[in-house]
């Protein structure tokens, strides 16, 4: 028990910071209001309710962009049951924001003890990783998954370490185990990123076995983490198949539609190149990684919220502050915060590049350079073409700022390297041939910052950008604009200067304290317990107080509040009066930008719109040619019309119309209050069509639709011709019928009768796996109308149904099983093997 003692203290210490950083707040039950979070909520609210109602999963649902699989939205295996068992203990069972700090201190910590660490070191190790800005930015935005996917990471290269160091079976548990976590915590991005870290440590790994000539060893030991992997993965592989075929249907996926122009050079599959890149760290901006604030902080804050630009501000123009600019004024659209991982942490990583030795240091670095010049994206387009082009699945990801993740890790990793060096040998920095070093080092952190904060005007070509400049000229009266637009911008730019200066300021003095630590431990003045005590409490200290810019008790409310943001309204009320079976809804408010940005409406109702980062391309595509135009034609003709839908055109919203788009929700009033406006247009769940229209390809098929009237005409890819038996000429008069009958998210039933063979369009969106039956004999699905479905119908009364429920589940639900049962039998090994070692010692 002793030898364990200082690895509970640290663990006690973690839990103990993670309830103080989130007091009061963790406490009082208090919760953040999170955008993702709330619009996951919306989203999968049609699939909890069908599952609360039959004890069963729906693996579609109908509640946004027409409808979707819901393999990204919570996605959930009986499979990963004992998993999340196993993850709730290694999480303690704390609460909900105090385990994600603590799991991400613990992560770090365990890969620190697998290089043979102290656990006092180790400790702070995991502080400084865990403390890193953009982890605290990402809890308040909601993007949970990728929080606790970074938090599993460590631990599964603390997986591969062991293995090296010829600790095989642990280590291969450990990487097995947390893969399988990481996994399962569905942020694929962060795992592929850490993919190549991985490869940078093996690489090492493979150099000091050569060199030892120990390569019997290595293979061994990679062997065995490939097994791990496989393992990891298989456990997962109902999760990863399925998204990984949805994948291909996705945005990530590649369009059928030939692009001509700019647009012909985007990603030839993938998301487009531009999509990919508009998140791009700018090339400046990497200081933040030193000085948090090199540009400004986050956009979400006004220039009047900072103290510090504030008492540089001109008072005559302090109502223009109040609202606008922004504090952040670097390159990207819009940022929460910087990527700061600590003035004095970069102070010991940049020392570490001199004075730790050994094939991994150059590892930790190569993968720091790597991750910073991806992160530029189209500042640094080479590089970028080259990984979107030529290496796999890196054009399924957007936000490539968000790379920087891998600097994150390898800056504090070879810190802690740096200062284990230091401590264990209190002349190292005495030594001659590490001055040089150690001036560079000075120089590179403390030089720089010193710079910064003297002449804040070298971190900038700019301070205030040219989008800035336009939205003041269209602020400013027009008689005053010459007069006032020049003096603002020569404010507002000595203002952010200061802003630059106060941190660049801060940044020098934490890495002038630190040195003094170190300085007095050199000269044996300071031991070396009160060293790392002091280097701790001032990282602490440092990034603590930089993540409550972004992360505080003041944005933390009531339950409540969450459950009142999908609190009926009255035109929900209206709405829901409605029982018809199925027919969707379309959100005017806020229009464009909120349309397709939020997901209440799909709490209430089936929606047109919605919000999910992995949605149909065919659907975006859908939205970008036809819904977004039809919308603006709706909007202005019902505005017109007074709400007077009888006198409004249907042929200004045909698309919406074949979406069976029932109701519009308008905002009305000074106040902008919903409306609900009837659509007595809509097509309803299914008609017969007169004829169908084969064409060539995608673009034809999306442009016939401004042609065709979709009741009288089926447009359909030369593709499903045979589908629909090569008819041309479908059947349709007034005895001819179809209505739906019985209405589940993944099961739908209709009745038809019709006098001669027919084909029956669907309001409903195509995706591979529906399958369908009349009579109870199989038919096939055609894809009609780029995004719905069709069928062809024989003449007489008939009983249609379509579900969908992937048969490829119960294999990948098999393979998972296996590879849990592999995982467990290697627990057991490893607890045999260690009580035999135990006997022997007795």
């Amino acid at each position: 028990m002793k030898k364990f003692l200082p690895d509970l203290i640290a663990i006690l210490a973690f839990i103990i910071l993670s309830f103080a950083y989130f007091f009061p707040a963790d406490i009082e039950g208090r919760i953040l209001f999170q955008h993702d979070t709330a619009a996951g909520v919306g989203a999968g609210q049609e699939s909890k309710e069908y599952f609360e109602r039959t004890g069963e999963r729906t693996r579609w649902t109908n509640s946004i962009f027409g409808g979707m699989p819901t393999y990204q939205m919570s996605p959930s295996y009986d499979s990963t049951t004992s998993l999340k068992g196993v993850e709730k203990v290694y999480r303690l069972f704390l609460p909900d924001y105090v385990v994600l700090t603590f799991i991400m201190m613990l992560g770090f910590y365990i890969l620190l003890r697998a290089f043979g660490i102290s656990a006092w070191l180790a400790g702070l190790g995991g502080v400084i990783w865990a403390f890193s800005s953009y982890f605290f930015i990402l809890i308040p935005a909601g993007h949970i998954w990728k929080f606790v996917t970074l938090a599993y990471i460590p631990p599964t290269i603390a997986g591969v370490v062991l293995a090296y160091r010829k600790k095989y079976l642990l280590g291969g548990i450990i990487t097995a185990l947390f893969i399988a976590l990481q996994i399962q915590s569905n942020h694929i991005q962060m795992s592929y990123y850490f993919m190549f870290v991985i490869l940078f440590f093996v690489g090492a790994y493979f150099e000091d076995a050569y060199k030892k000539k120990e390569l019997p060893h290595f293979f061994k030991a990679s062997a065995i983490l490939a097994l791990a992997a496989v393992v990891g993965v298989c456990i997962n592989i109902s999760n990863l198949y399925h998204t990984y075929e949805y994948s291909k249907e996705t945005m990530r996926g590649k369009s059928e539609l030939k692009q001509e122009g700019t647009a012909a050079s985007q990603a030839s599959s993938g998301l487009d190149r531009d999509y990919i890149t508009n998140w791009s760290y700018g090339i400046g901006e990497t200081l933040t990684l030193l000085v948090p604030n090199v540009k400004g902080g986050g956009s979400g804050a006004t220039m009047s919220q900072s103290e510090v630009a504030m008492a540089k501000a001109n008072p005559m123009y302090s109502g223009i502050y109040s609202q606008f600019p922004r504090q952040y004024f670097g390159e990207q659209p819009w940022t929460a915060g910087p990527v700061y991982v600590g003035a004095f942490v970069m102070f010991l990583f940049v020392l570490g590049c001199f004075i730790v030795k050994g094939p991994l240091k150059w590892a930790l670095l190569g993968a720091t350079i790597f991750s910073i010049l991806l992160s530029w994206g189209k500042n640094f387009m080479g590089l970028t073409d080259f990984f979107i082009d030529y290496v796999p699945m890196y054009n399924k990801f957007r936000a490539v700022s968000s790379i920087l993740v891998i600097a994150e890790f390898t800056i504090p990793l070879l810190a802690i390297f740096a200062l284990k060096e230091i401590l264990n040998k209190p002349d190292t920095l005495k030594l001659k041939e590490n001055r040089g070093g150690v001036i560079a080092t000075l120089v590179l952190t403390a030089g720089v910052a010193l710079i910064l904060a003297v002449a804040p005007g070298v971190s900038s070509s700019s301070f205030v950008t040219a989008q800035e400049i336009a939205t003041l000229e269209q602020v400013l009266p027009a008689e005053s604009r010459a007069q006032h637009l020049a003096p603002i911008v020569t404010n507002l730019t000595e203002m952010r200067k200061a802003v630059v200066a106060s941190d660049a300021w801060r940044s020098f003095f934490i890495i002038v304290i630190g040195c003094v630590l170190l300085f007095l431990y050199q000269q044996r003045k300071l031991k070396a317990s009160f060293t790392l005590a002091g280097i701790s409490l001032l990282c602490l200290i440092d990034m603590w107080s930089i993540n409550k810019r972004y992360l505080n008790d003041e944005q933390f409310v009531p339950k409540s509040k969450q459950a009142e943001a999908f609190v009926k309204t009255q035109a929900d009320e209206m709405i829901l009066q409605d029982t018809t079976l199925n027919y969707r809804v379309l959100n005017f408010i806020g229009f464009p930008g909120n349309t397709f940005n939020e997901n209440n409406t799909a709490y209430w109702h089936k929606s047109v719109g919605g919000y999910h980062a992995a949605k149909l391309r065919r659907y975006q595509e859908m939205i970008d040619h036809h819904i977004v135009p039809e919308m603006q034609e709706t909007y202005q003709a019902v505005a017109t019309a007074g709400g007077q839908m009888d006198s409004v055109d249907a042929s200004k919203f045909r698309v919406l119309n074949m979406l069976n788009t029932k109701y519009f929700i308008f905002p009305a009033g000074e106040q902008g209050q919903a409306v609900p406006v009837v659509n007595p247009y809509a097509y309803g769940n299914a008609w017969f069509v007169d004829k169908v229209q084969y064409v060539n390809n995608a673009n034809e098929e999306i442009d016939a639709l401004n042609d065709i009237l979709p009741t009288e005409t089926a447009v359909v890819d030369v593709k499903f011709k045979e589908q629909l038996k090569g008819v041309t000429e479908g059947y349709k008069d007034s005895l001819s019928t179809i209505q739906l009958t019985s209405y589940e998210p993944n099961r739908l039933v209709y009745k038809a009768s019709t006098p001669k063979d027919g084909v029956v369009v669907f309001s409903e969106i195509y995706y591979p796996g529906w399958q369908a039956t009349i009579d109870g004999q199989p038919v096939d699905i055609a894809r009609a109308d780029y995004i719905l479905r069709a069928i062809n119908v024989p003449a007489g009364e008939h009983t249609i149904e379509m579900w969908f429920d992937p048969q490829s589940i119960q294999v990948t639900e098999s393979i998972a099983y296996a590879a849990l049962t592999l995982l467990l039998i290697g627990v057991m090994v490893l607890a045999w093997t260690q009580r035999n070692k135990i006997a022997k010692k007795s």
